[in-house]
């Protein structure tokens, strides 16, 4: 497989997981619980991975691991940020929610540094420090939570919050991958992300189970089939090209959660939304530019002969 079908793969996983956001949306607007559109991101997921590592004759290598509990804890911090992120969804519009979470690849940088010892130079701290900066921009009309209360708006600054506090699991999620790298499979990371989080999500089910409509159903299963495809696609796109290649497709969300807000829900993003994305977007890139410059610069220095001794 070439870079340029890597490519493609990368961009029907981001477009799967604008129209997954999408079907949260709607049913976050029908009154389905939290608990149960989790459960049903989770559990419907979980089909697609096996079945295709099955046919591929992989399932035994996804099943095999040496850290069960460093995946149960990728997955108990994964839930925690589904839960987040499906509540921010249900609350604020596509593409406000949308850009929001792309705080998550600075909060990154930020982590990896403090838990991983990663050395982070001042040119990405500086980009940390200006995404930010966007982040508030985006966040500034709904910090002003008494104005908001009295207009009858608090849902949205919870919907906020939540946006926040999902980048920042989602950030601890990719740290931890990191982590599990180092021993695990990408086949093992994948299956027992779904496992785990269905299992978690399952403990809440009973208690917020509400029977849903046939169109409520068709979403939610939705939901968990676009989830399982766009990590399976995801996951695929990265056998075949370099991480950060890839990275900078991430942001076609925005483009697409833009469209769908627009057609399906009638959302107009505001200027907060416009400016704050925009300083957002091009913080990560800088910071995705200057990481593919110090890797060259490593596998550059990589392949000097030593200097002989004087």
């Amino acid at each position: 497989m070439s870079v340029n079908v890597a490519i493609l793969v990368k961009i029907a996983s981001v477009l799967l997981f604008a129209f997954m956001s999408a079907l949260v949306r709607f049913v976050g607007e029908e009154g389905v619980p939290l608990g149960q559109v989790v459960f049903f991101r989770s559990v419907f997921a979980i089909i697609p991975v096996v079945l295709i590592y099955s046919a591929r004759g992989e399932l035994r290598a996804a099943v095999t691991t040496r850290r069960p509990l460093g995946h149960l804890l990728r997955g108990t911090i994964s839930v925690a940020g589904m839960f987040l992120n499906f509540a921010a969804l249900a609350r604020l519009p596509l593409v406000d929610a949308t850009a929001i979470s792309f705080a998550a690849p600075l909060i990154t940088v930020a982590l990896a540094a403090l838990l991983l010892g990663e050395r982070v130079r001042a040119y990405r701290w500086s980009a940390v420090g200006i995404g930010f900066l966007g982040v508030v921009v985006m966040l500034w009309p709904y910090l002003d939570i008494g104005r908001l209360i009295a207009e009858g708006g608090a849902d949205s600054a919870v919907g906020a919050l939540c946006a926040v506090g999902a980048a920042i699991t989602t950030a601890s999620a990719v740290i931890q991958t990191r982590r599990l790298t180092d021993t695990e499979t990408t086949s093992s990371i994948v299956f027992y992300f779904s496992l785990v989080c269905t299992v978690v999500s399952s403990v809440v089910l009973p208690f917020v189970w509400v029977t849903p409509t046939l169109a409520q159903l068709a979403a939610l299963i939705g939901v968990g089939v676009l989830g399982g495809l766009s990590h399976l696609l995801l996951t695929e796109s990265f056998r075949w090209a370099p991480a950060s290649v890839l990275a900078p497709f991430d942001y076609l969300t925005l483009l697409f959660a833009f469209v769908i807000g627009y057609f399906a829900f009638r959302e107009m993003p505001t200027v907060h939304a416009y400016a704050g994305a925009m300083v957002v977007v091009l913080s990560g890139l800088f910071v995705i530019w200057r990481e593919r410059r110090l890797a060259a610069q490593r596998r550059l220095d990589a392949t000097r002969p030593p200097t002989p001794p004087t």
